[in-house]
């Protein structure tokens, strides 16, 4: 029985001290989730379930472990000081690396911290500035390469301006004396009194004297270096000036054509075709009343033969009263006048004339109206008029076929020749379509 008994003392011992253990454990960790619920809680649900774990601790602390409360005057929250401190010492292992597995913050002194701000600020001035100075190098670089490219594109404008001036061939007139506006033209009578002169034999119809329509024809011609393009030819080639050489063709119309022909060929770049045949001789004598009938089948077979020629200029000089002298001054030069020659195929007296049909009036009108009309501008003076009369006159050959009156029987032959320097330009402003603007 008395070893029974020591048993039972032992197996008390044994079982009183795990109950220790496991209240001490308990409180331990209660305290723990009460700090921790405390952190989390801002202190409202903890100090409601911290009191309840004191009150149980308390009591188990009196019954278990009166040890802990003798002869102290304790609060709650040391008493749990008291038994975490005392399990901490019992049971280390508890304690071992207690600590947060966040980031530590760090809070510096007013002092620190001011000298961190201004130096972040002098950081971030210098990044600034230097940003700014990298901004300015490249807006310089390309303010740079805009005006070097401003100044590329003028010196290409300039370049194609010098070219285009180097292009115009010499004795070109390249401003306007006079201006006269379009919408003045549109005055029936006053164009028909300023362009043109009207022949007794004929009458000039206002469907026929249109500035829209004798402006609006295209006279420009494609140039052709290769082929002739131009033909000149004279229905009176014995026609000549004051000063002229009997027997010496040079100094009559043909001398005069020929001129022309070296100023279209060698200015102006066209190829020439010139026709000196006679055709106002007749068994030896001077007769000129079929001259233009012995003339047409001559020059309708040079146009079969060179289809690309497309202009036809008949070349004389006019006759007048020995008194008249029919000069000007162009580019400082005598200058004798000249008259554009058109003919309708229309007489007041039998009306249209159907045996001397002409499809090209229209044309013929305008191509005379344009030159005309670019003299009076360019070279005031210069132009008499555009001559109207009834007949056909082998205008009828092309739609650009003029007949033009040099100066008359009382001009030097240095005016008529000077005379054709404005009309080669004249003519090229036309064909080329640079003198309409």
């Amino acid at each position: 029985m008395i070893k029974g008994d020591g048993m039972n003392d032992l197996e008390k011992k044994v079982r009183a001290a795990l109950i220790l253990c496991v209240i001490v454990v308990g409180i331990y960790l209660a305290g723990k989730c009460r700090d921790i619920w405390e952190r989390e809680s801002d202190g409202q649900g903890g100090r409601i379930l911290g009191q309840a774990y004191v009150q149980a601790g308390t009591l188990a602390a009196e019954s278990f472990l009166p040890v802990l409360s003798y002869g102290q005057e304790q609060t709650p929250e040391d008493f749990f000081s008291a038994v975490l401190r005392t399990v901490g010492e019992q049971f280390p292992i508890l304690s071992f690396q207690e600590t947060d597995c966040g980031e530590e913050e760090i809070i510096e002194d007013a002092e620190t911290a001011e000298a961190i701000r201004e130096e972040n600020e002098k950081l971030i001035a210098q990044k600034l500035e230097a940003e700014n100075q990298a901004q300015a190098v490249t807006e310089e670089n390309q303010q740079a390469q805009e005006t070097q490219s401003d100044g590329a594109a003028e010196t290409q404008n300039e370049t194609a301006q010098a070219q285009e001036t180097s292009q115009i061939p010499e004795g070109t007139a390249t401003q306007k004396q006079v201006e006269i506006p379009r919408e003045q033209l549109t005055d029936f009578n006053y164009l028909l009194n300023n362009f043109f002169v009207v022949d007794p034999t004929t009458t000039a119809l206002e469907s026929q004297i249109n500035v829209d329509t004798l402006l609006g024809k295209d006279m420009k011609l494609e140039k052709n270096p290769e082929q002739p393009q131009i033909l000149i030819y004279h229905t009176h080639s014995q026609e000549g000036f004051a000063d002229s050489v009997e027997g010496d063709t040079s100094t009559t119309v043909i001398g005069v054509g020929d001129y022309l022909v070296q100023l279209l060929q060698e200015r102006y770049g066209y190829q020439v075709l010139h026709i000196t045949d006679t055709f106002d001789i007749v068994d030896g004598q001077l007769d000129r009343s079929a001259a233009y009938n012995y003339a047409e089948p001559v020059i309708s077979q040079a146009l079969q033969e060179h289809p690309t020629i497309e202009i036809v200029i008949d070349l004389h000089r006019d006759g007048v009263d020995e008194s008249k002298h029919l000069v000007t001054e162009v580019n400082g030069k005598p200058t004798a006048q000249v008259m554009f020659f058109n003919g309708l195929s229309r007489t007041n007296q039998n009306g249209e004339i159907s045996y001397l049909p002409n499809p090209y009036i229209e044309d013929n009108l305008a191509f005379s109206f344009q030159l005309e009309y670019l003299a009076k501008q360019y070279y005031p003076e210069y132009t008499r008029c555009i001559y109207l009369k009834g007949y056909r006159y082998n205008l009828h050959l092309k739609p650009r076929s003029l007949l033009l009156e040099v100066g008359a029987q009382t001009n030097t032959v240095e005016e008529a020749k000077n005379a054709m320097e404005p009309f080669a330009d004249l003519l090229y402003k036309v064909l080329s379509g640079s003198g309409t603007g």
